[in-house]
C-alpha cells in the first residue's frame, strides 16, 4: 500500500502544478476533470499522511518496547502501540476504498423525473409525495433545487414533474433513486377502505456539460407556447414556455418554469442534453452489469425497487431486501437511511472485486 500511496503522492503533486498552468486553465474541460481529480487525490494524500504516520509511531514504540531500559516509557509505549494497531485497520479500509476508481458521473449535477404510473389519480398523488420526498432531501443536503416543468394531476400531486438539483456529489448519492417506486395504501378517493397498489417511476440522469454532449442546433425543432399552471397573466399570456425536439433522437424536453422564454431554453436544452448523455450512460450501464451482475447499477430503468407499504407502516428496497420501519420519516425526507444502505452495499461489492489487488 506504501507504493501506491507514493505514487498517488507523484500525481498529486503533478495535478497540484498543472491546474495553474494557463494553458490548462484556459481548457474549460481540462480543468475541470483535473481540479476534480486534485480535490480526490488531497483527500487521498491527507489519509496517507495519517498512515505513514501511524505505521511511524507503530515502529516507534515496538522499538522502545524492545530496548526496555525505561519502565515508564515502555508503559506509554504499549499505550500508544495498542491505540495505533486499534485505528490501523478501519483506516486501511478508507484509503482501500479511496484507492478504487471513482465514477466520473458521481460528481455531477442532477436532471430528476418523476412520472406517475399505474394507478389514475393514486399515482399522481403518489408522484407528488415522492417530489416532496426528494426536494426535502435535497434541501437537507443544502443542494439548490430548481423546478423545470410539471403536469398537475386532477385529483392533485403530478401526472409527470421534472426538476434540477446542484451540489455536492448529487449523482454519486441519488443515481439509485432510477426505476420504479410502488405504493401500497388505502386511496382518498377508496370508500371501502381498500389498499390498492400504484406506481410512479423515477429517472435520476447526470446533468450533462456542453462539453459531454455536442447539439447541433440545426437537428433541434424549437417551439414556443403559452405556459400553463399557476404564474400570473405574465406567464399564462405570453409564449415563454419552450418545447424542444431532438429530431434524429425523437427526444423532447421542454420547460415552462420561468416567464423568459431564454431562460426557459436553457432550462429545455439542460434537459434535452442531459437525456441525450443519459441515452449513452444507459448502455454503459448496461454492459457494466452484464459483465458485473450489480443489482444496484444495473440502470434498469423497468425494475420495481422499492414498496412504500401505508397499513404496515414499512419501505422495502428489493435490490439490497432492506425493509425499515419508518415509512413516515422516509417519506418526509429522510430517504439518506434507505441510500447510506445502498451505497455501503455498493461500496462492499466494489471491495470484493478490489480485493485481489489490495
Amino acid at each position: 500500500m506504501i507504493e501506491k500511496l507514493q505514487i498517488i503522492q507523484q500525481r498529486f503533486d503533478e495535478v497540484s502544478d498543472l491546474i495553474i498552468q494557463p494553458d490548462i486553465i484556459v481548457d474549460q474541460k481540462r480543468y475541470v476533470q483535473l481540479n476534480k481529480e486534485y480535490k480526490d487525490l488531497k483527500i487521498l494524500t491527507e489519509k496517507g499522511e495519517q498512515y505513514k504516520t501511524l505505521l511511524s509511531n507503530i515502529a516507534e514504540a515496538e522499538e522502545i518496547i524492545s530496548d526496555a531500559s525505561d519502565a515508564e516509557m515502555v508503559e506509554m509505549a504499549k499505550m500508544q502501540l495498542e491505540e495505533a494497531k486499534e485505528s490501523l485497520p478501519e483506516l486501511e479500509e478508507d484509503i482501500k476504498f479511496l484507492l478504487i476508481p471513482k465514477d466520473p458521473e458521481d460528481a455531477k449535477n442532477i436532471v430528476v423525473e418523476i412520472r406517475a404510473g399505474t394507478g389514475g389519480d393514486e399515482a399522481s398523488i403518489f408522484a407528488g409525495d415522492l417530489y416532496r420526498m426528494y426536494s426535502k432531501f435535497c434541501q437537507d443536503k443544502g443542494w439548490n433545487v430548481s423546478l423545470v416543468d410539471s403536469s398537475e394531476g386532477t385529483a392533485g400531486g403530478f401526472k409527470e414533474i421534472i426538476f434540477e438539483a446542484s451540489g455536492e456529489d448529487c449523482y454519486g448519492v441519488m443515481k439509485f433513486e432510477s426505476g420504479v417506486h410502488r405504493v401500497q395504501r388505502v386511496p382518498q378517493t377508496e370508500t371501502q377502505g381498500r389498499v390498492h397498489t400504484s406506481a410512479a417511476t423515477v429517472m435520476v440522469l447526470p446533468e450533462a456539460e456542453e462539453f459531454d454532449v455536442e447539439i447541433n442546433m440545426n437537428d433541434v425543432r424549437v417551439d414556443y407556447f403559452c405556459s400553463s399552471g399557476p404564474g400570473g397573466q405574465s406567464v399564462n399570456t405570453t409564449y415563454s414556455a419552450v418545447r424542444l425536439t431532438h429530431e434524429p433522437t425523437g427526444i423532447v424536453a421542454q420547460c415552462q418554469d420561468q416567464k423568459s422564454q431564454h431562460k426557459n431554453k436553457d432550462k429545455a436544452l439542460k434537459v434535452l442534453r442531459s437525456r441525450l448523455y443519459e441515452m449513452e450512460l444507459a448502455k454503459k450501464l448496461e454492459a457494466d452489469s452484464q459483465k458485473r451482475n450489480s443489482l444496484v447499477s444495473s440502470g434498469d430503468r423497468s425494475a420495481k425497487i422499492r414498496t412504500y407499504n401505508y397499513p404496515q407502516g414499512r419501505v422495502t428496497d428489493h435490490r439490497i431486501g432492506l425493509t425499515l420501519y419508518d415509512l413516515q420519516n422516509i417519506i418526509n425526507g429522510d430517504v439518506h437511511k434507505l441510500i447510506d444502505e445502498l451505497q455501503l452495499y455498493q461500496n462492499t461489492e466494489k471491495l470484493k472485486e478490489a480485493g485481489e489487488v489490495f
